[in-house]
């Protein structure tokens, strides 16, 4: 699944606590009826750049998702206060999407072959996987 994500690529997330507004005051209500606290939006449905990919551990590093407050203490050379830094969010919370049409797509590889410096490799390249009902076309390169 990591060989599908790399820095750089735009993904969505795709599971976890809603950020719809509408179902989240849906929700909020029934929970005010109950006589309990309403919820906080999540993070469902954002898009944004990774900024790091760690493997080992099956996780992302997305721009602007899953954002923690930090308490920084004061040093030599940086102010003290509260940051807001984003948090790694697992791998199969979220999809790549096609930077084209911004939908989230399946991805496949094909292999090509390249020639570079007199030498004949291949080369695995990912491309879309069907769609077809949604507009995106089979085989393009992402």
């Amino acid at each position: 699944m990591a060989a599908k994500i790399r820095k750089g690529d735009l993904v969505e997330v795709v599971r976890g606590r809603s950020s719809d507004e509408k179902k989240l005051a849906e929700r909020n209500a029934r929970r005010a009826a109950e006589g309990l606290e309403p919820l906080k939006p999540g993070d469902k449905g954002k898009q944004g750049r990774v900024i790091k990919v760690f493997p080992a551990e099956g996780t992302v590093l997305v721009e602007g998702v899953n954002l923690k407050t930090r308490h920084v203490r004061q040093g030599q050379n940086q102010a003290g206060g509260i940051e807001t830094v984003e948090a790694p969010i697992s791998l199969a919370k979220v999809a790549l999407v096609d930077p084209d049409t911004k939908q989230r797509v399946r991805v496949g590889f094909r292999e090509d072959v390249v020639e570079r410096d007199g030498r004949t490799r291949k080369v695995r390249v990912r491309v879309t996987r069907g769609g077809v009902a949604r507009g995106i076309e089979q085989g393009k390169e992402i």
